[in-house]
């Protein structure tokens, strides 16, 4: 398990990262990926969606402009501070300071749920997952961003000391270990040579 997959510690990493995360973000995680990805949802007006591990708003700000019902959830208190600033406490979205692991919502609550940049951090994926499916209503989407396992040796033992990084045999496994019957992976990337991000769309079956 890497340094970050524990969360205090990944609280404490998002306290300081919280200050400078906009400005470093788009190097890894830009605009054209992340509405890439929305366009591989489903997402009609009215839909209820849930924006997991929603940091300072980055994706929620999109989500925002396919539907009114988006919720947020983040374990940092820094980073929904963040967030804060940007929609306000009694805004267009509805905030929660919460656990993946452990999500606050009635099963079937939501249309559709989103996570990126979040999974690294999470000790037990296959709980968070089964959590979002148990919050994910029959029909609707499950979305999930990570970071790819990357090529060189180097770099994997960089990226195993620290936080979960996955290739798409791991993630067959932690979709379908959570109870997904349908699901596909995208590989993403800013620019040539970038670190690449594995970006998974389940469907939680009728």
């Amino acid at each position: 398990m890497g340094v970050l997959e524990n969360k205090a510690r990944a609280r404490t990493f998002y306290k300081y990262l919280s200050k400078v995360y906009d400005r470093i973000n788009p190097f890894i995680w830009n605009a054209e990926m992340r509405d890439e990805a929305i366009a591989m949802l489903d997402i009609e007006p009215g839909d209820h969606v849930l924006d997991v591990g929603c940091g300072t708003g980055f994706a929620t700000e999109a989500l925002l402009e396919r539907t009114e019902n988006v919720h947020g959830l983040d374990q940092s208190a820094h980073q929904l501070q963040r967030a804060y600033a940007k929609f306000g406490k009694r805004g267009p979205v509805r905030f929660y300071r919460g656990d993946a692991e452990r999500l606050p919502f009635a099963d079937d609550a939501f249309d559709v749920v989103w996570s990126s940049g979040s999974i690294e951090y999470w000790p037990n994926p296959v709980d968070a997952l089964e959590e979002f499916r148990r919050v994910t209503r029959p029909g609707g989407q499950v979305l999930v961003v990570g970071p790819d396992y990357p090529d060189n040796t180097v770099f994997q033992k960089v990226a195993d000391a620290i936080m979960l990084f996955y290739d798409e045999e791991e993630a067959d496994r932690m979709f379908a270990e959570a109870g997904y019957p349908d699901f596909e992976h995208h590989i993403q990337q800013a620019r040539p040579g970038s670190p690449r991000a594995i970006t998974t769309v389940a469907s939680i079956p009728k």
